[in-house]
């Protein structure tokens, strides 16, 4: 099994990226809201000044997803990937999000095809 996690810029395309995702058997994700390093450096009080405060600002989101998935496969992984880039175009492309995945070595508290 592995985690499958999302972090989704383009935030008005999480309900279509979900409905892929259960489209495909994917069951159950976890959603939190998260913002990026260039939005916590807008908000707090950092060292950075002038151009390059400006350069991060003009660069940051207001905020995006952070989507956590448990995945039976690699090539459940690859379809999901797939499925993301259908909705949100190429991942290549800056602002539309990052994917990862983590093996996972023990799960509990899930049914299904997971326990």
């Amino acid at each position: 099994m592995f985690l499958l996690v999302l972090v989704l810029n383009r935030r008005e395309c999480l309900n279509k990226i979900l409905e892929k995702y259960l489209e495909i058997g994917i069951k159950g994700a976890t959603i939190l809201d998260s913002k990026g390093m260039g939005r916590a450096f807008m908000e707090g009080d950092s060292p950075v000044v002038g151009g390059l405060r400006n350069l991060i600002y003009n660069q940051s989101r207001p905020g995006n997803n952070t989507v956590f998935s448990v995945v039976e496969s690699k090539e459940k992984i690859d379809e999901a990937i797939r499925e993301i880039e259908s909705v949100i175009g190429s991942l290549g492309e800056p602002g539309t999000g990052i994917v990862f995945t983590l093996p996972l070595e023990r799960v509990k508290g899930l049914t299904g095809p997971y326990s």
